[in-house]
């Protein structure tokens, strides 16, 4: 029984996965449902008193439906028309691609998700997030989600030092159509005007740490990577200055992960946290689709491992 990884063509942490599933012998199919679909995918379900049942077929493949032992989720395309079509023309066909390839792809019969789209999509929300890791019992920094002036002004009295983060990270462009991208950074409240009540915002209080940690969590493994060396407050700014150490996560900080992970309904989740100088792991986000195969081959080699062990491995799976 194949595995089936859904994923674009140009995914690195992907690849580790299919060499390690290839290096176990593991029949796999791969393929980028947006990308793919209709001109290179061909699709027939049936749906009846047995349920689901039929075929995916790629050039080379036929994917029965009956026969998917797992599926890895990672980071397909947006559905897209064909190019020949009018902007709503387009729009129907690809919504049409999209709920009817995407809901077969969601309900595979027998089929072991790591992790399932819809689940991953419920994890995606910054304040469902941090919510969650509180009744899991992480600990999390005062945050604030408002569209109110008054509100952060206020805020930013109490906490000191405000950080201020993206609730999702939309591709944005400035004013010459340059691409940017709006990292996590501690702003000044007085500069802040009316144009705050125009949408919702995340304000944080600022975490004084000395590190950044960021754990994959796979089943019921976590694998801690302490992060040193980021000049700005969001490590993503720099990678060549970074520093990677594997570090034993805490227990209590496991078993909340694993905890919130329940929650989603979850195997797998990149979390971060600020380390402070008392120890204390502070909970910032988990993405449940994160990268981790940019840390090297040390670090990275045995999260493929432990990813492929729940994809096939029956004892692995929750």
């Amino acid at each position: 029984m194949p595995v089936l990884v859904v994923s674009c063509v140009d995914d690195p942490t992907a690849d580790l996965v299919l060499a390690e599933l290839c290096d176990r012998e593991v029949p796999v199919v791969r393929f980028d449902p947006g990308a793919d679909f209709p001109h290179e995918l061909t699709l027939s379900a049936s749906v009846g008193d047995t349920g689901l049942a039929g075929s995916i077929e790629t050039a080379a493949r036929r994917l029965d439906l009956l026969g998917v032992q797992a599926v890895y989720w990672r980071h397909p395309t947006l559905y897209r028309p064909p190019r020949h079509l009018d902007e709503h023309t387009g729009r129907w066909v690809a919504d049409q691609s999209r709920f009817g390839l995407g809901g077969v792809l969601a309900a595979l019969p027998g089929a072991r998700y790591l992790n399932h789209p819809w689940r991953n999509r419920d994890a995606e929300h910054k304040p469902v997030q941090l919510a969650t890791a509180v009744t899991a019992g992480l600990r999390v920094p005062r945050t604030l989600v408002t569209n109110s002036l008054d509100s952060v002004r206020s805020f930013a009295s109490v906490v000191g030092d405000v950080v201020y983060k993206p609730l999702w990270s939309t591709p944005y462009q400035n004013a010459d159509g340059e691409a940017r991208t709006i990292w996590a950074d501690v702003i000044d409240p007085g500069t802040l005007d009316e144009r705050v009540g125009g949408a919702a915002h995340l304000f944080q209080e600022r975490v004084r740490k000395v590190a950044d940690v960021r754990v994959t969590m796979v089943g019921e493994r976590a694998f801690a990577v302490r992060i040193d060396g980021a000049p700005r407050l969001d490590w993503r700014q720099d990678y060549p200055s970074l520093t990677y150490t594997p570090v034993d996560a805490p227990s209590t900080i496991v078993r909340g992960m694993r905890a919130y992970l329940d929650a989603f309904r979850l195997d797998f989740g990149a979390f971060d946290f600020s380390l402070t100088p008392d120890g204390d792991w502070v909970f910032l986000e988990c993405n449940p689709n994160g990268q981790w195969g940019w840390f090297g081959p040390d670090i990275s080699q045995p999260i493929a491992h432990a990813i492929a062990d729940q994809l096939t491995t029956a004892e692995a799976r929750r």
